[in-house]
């Protein structure tokens, strides 16, 4: 793809793919075309493996474009949820590489992924009761639990990287977030592509699938605006 692109994907020999966000303009944030390419990057993927990042380490991403419309918002909010679905029934192992800020959508993003590496400077923030919305509530148990997951869904405060790791947000706290990802793909794609298929498939056998279709349905639903100070 261009540089114009929404998304940069480059496959590598060793058998893995990169798909970075490419609206650094934006601070990544997500419209029609962002979540299509992203959609279509993973669904395509030759490999076993897709790391999944940013061009520019200021930002994972913002979430959903607020300059949308309320219509094409709720559509992009759908084709987000049908992503993170996507993103957890395919075999291929998705690694998250994100510094900056992850909030709303990315934070989604993130929580969607099968390991999550974090640079020093990320921030993450789950975004949505205050204007109507569940944000995050499907994925968040089962990572930090449920406490902390109420917590950080009706409080909507921003997780600083160190907190992140601390309490299971996050896998890995290094420097370079996609370098890192880049090794552990490689080492991924060496092992048998039938066992690596059958851990992920095994340890996502939960009953979170369940909550995302809840969470998704209850979106769905919503009409409304983002006010200003929500705003990331």
């Amino acid at each position: 793809m261009s540089d114009q692109s929404p998304v940069r994907v480059e496959d590598f020999t060793d058998g893995y793919r990169t798909i970075l966000l490419n609206r650094p303009q934006t601070r990544n944030a997500i419209d029609t075309a962002t979540v299509a390419a992203l959609t279509e990057g993973i669904v395509t993927a030759p490999g076993w493996v897709v790391v999944l990042g940013s061009t520019s380490p200021a930002a994972f991403s913002s979430g959903a474009d607020v300059k949308l419309g309320d219509t094409e918002r709720a559509a992009v909010s759908e084709s987000l949820y049908a992503l993170y679905q996507e993103m957890r029934s395919t075999p291929r192992i998705i690694i998250a590489a994100a510094s900056g800020h992850a909030v709303g959508g990315g934070a989604q993003m993130l929580i969607s992924s099968d390991l999550r590496f974090g640079s020093p400077d990320l921030t993450i923030r789950f975004m949505g009761p205050g204007h109507g919305l569940a944000v995050g509530a499907w994925g968040l148990p089962s990572l930090v639990g449920r406490g902390r997951a109420m917590d950080l869904c009706l409080s909507m405060r921003t997780v600083s990287a160190d907190e992140a790791l601390a309490i299971g947000l996050i896998d890995r706290l290094v420097e370079d977030p996609i370098g890192d990802a880049k090794a552990y793909a490689e080492m991924v794609c060496a092992l048998d592509k039938a066992a690596v298929a059958a851990i992920k498939r095994i340890v996502l056998t939960t009953a979170v699938d369940d909550a995302l279709a809840l969470e998704r349905s209850h979106n769905a639903n919503w009409s409304g605006s983002i006010p200003a100070r929500d705003r990331p």
